[in-house]
């Protein structure tokens, strides 16, 4: 493990995702990789990928587009999208090819804004949403590294909404309401495991934000209006805005009382001109959208780790990597054992058997501390009741002894927990 991933000479308390992510056999550093950059083991990228699937399954649901546009462009897009002048010390150094230079993209937006003028566009087609699960590359100093938390490379929940202006405040609304839903689904608390930040840009810093005293009133109005009619309690934070407009951020407090931004909605009024975004109107003329830039989820990296914390790595049954540990008392058990295991996975359910010559209740003990949800033993007694239908002993991660149940019985609870996100 690369210990200068964190960016604190405090030892880590024992929720810390780095220290759980560890326990977990979930992800790992590599000098050899570089700092910042994390490997994937085959259980952390489970988590991933069920996370994955979720927020683009929920999306599409909602009317979202799902594109895919390269990790890699001309600097000359970042110069048009004044995203280089802004974000050039976050950015990684051009890569000259062909004696023309490249980046490693560091967002997706000139990317989608790219892809919208592609082809003409009516106001019948308003909004339209381009998502994207992007990888992304930004360069943080090494002294702000942390875990998961901060990294070299993230994938991003990313999407770039494209409306006309009297549509900006019922999209906003639609964005909120799925940020909301997915934290539920996740079990976070507003207020509790989250709160809002309507973070504002400053007037008098015109090398920080792009200069229209106007615009910027209207957009911070806009949304502070729109959380105001929402009931949702909010904090103001001056000079945390985007440099093209103000922005709603969903803030996450981790085990080390550190705050960062999990999810966010940002207002955009430069954007458009710089790429000169336009839709035919109903008189048959240009007009000018506004962008929302959002993440539904943020970046897979981050909300990992905060999941990790939040559960202390007892995953809930339907993003647990494992999610049944079935263990055969003894060596004579092994072959029914092995067909437990195949019935569950042929219902998708992940499964681990755990055949090595131990004893039971050490097995038991390892299951645990691997905070797998279930787990399935097998013995004498099952076997016996084998002839009947195949029959398991039925424990959870807690301890609580289910009784033996038959396997119609045991995958019918297990999907009913994965279906409901339990």
């Amino acid at each position: 493990m690369n210990r200068t991933a964190e960016s604190t000479n405090d030892e880590p308390k024992e929720n810390d995702h780095k220290v759980l992510g560890k326990k977990l056999g979930l992800f790992s550093f590599s000098d050899t990789v570089g700092k910042g950059l994390p490997l994937f083991t085959p259980k952390g990228a489970t988590i991933r990928r069920i996370l994955e699937r979720f927020i683009v399954d929920e999306e599409i649901k909602r009317g979202y587009l799902h594109v895919y546009t390269p990790d890699i462009a001309k600097l000359d897009l970042y110069k048009k999208s004044g995203h280089y002048p802004y974000y050039k010390e976050s950015m990684y150094a051009p890569i000259v090819i062909d004696d023309e230079e490249f980046m490693l993209r560091p967002m997706t937006c000139p990317h989608h804004f790219e892809l919208y003028l592609s082809e003409p566009h009516s106001y019948k087609e308003l909004p339209i949403r381009f998502a994207e699960l992007a990888k992304l590359y930004r360069y943080e100093q090494s002294g702000e590294l942390m875990g998961l938390l901060r990294v070299r490379t993230f994938c991003l929940s990313d999407a770039h909404i494209i409306v006309r202006h009297d549509q900006v405040a019922d999209e906003i609304n639609a964005v909120l309401d799925l940020i909301e839903f997915v934290s539920h689904t996740l079990k976070l608390k507003q207020g509790t495991h989250y709160h809002y930040r309507l973070s504002l840009g400053e007037r008098t810093d015109d090398k920080k934000y792009f200069k229209d005293d106007a615009s910027w009133n209207h957009a911070e109005e806009l949304l502070r209006s729109v959380l105001q009619k929402r009931n949702a309690k909010f904090v103001e934070a001056p000079n945390e805005a985007a440099f093209y407009g103000p922005k709603i951020d969903i803030q996450m407090t981790n085990v080390n009382g550190k705050e960062d931004t999990a999810f966010t909605v940002q207002y955009d009024f430069v954007m458009p001109k710089r790429f000169h975004l336009t839709y035919i109107n109903e008189e048959g003329k240009e007009e000018e959208p506004i962008v929302i830039h959002r993440s539904s989820i943020g970046a897979i990296e981050r909300i990992i780790a905060f999941l990790i914390e939040f559960y202390e790595g007892a995953f809930p049954v339907w993003l647990s990597p494992v999610q049944v540990k079935v263990i055969p008392i003894a060596e004579r058990h092994g072959e029914y054992a092995k067909q437990v295991s195949a019935q569950l996975a042929e219902q998708h359910i992940r499964t681990e058997l755990d055949d090595r010559n131990e004893r039971m209740q050490a097995k038991i003990r390892d299951a645990a501390l691997q905070k797998i949800p279930y787990l399935a033993i097998i013995g004498d007694k099952e076997m016996q009741n084998a002839e009947k239908n195949i029959f398991v002993s039925v424990r959870t991660r807690d301890g609580k002894d289910l009784g033996q149940m038959s396997i119609p019985e045991f995958i019918s609870r297990l999907i009913h927990d994965i279906e409901k996100k339990i």
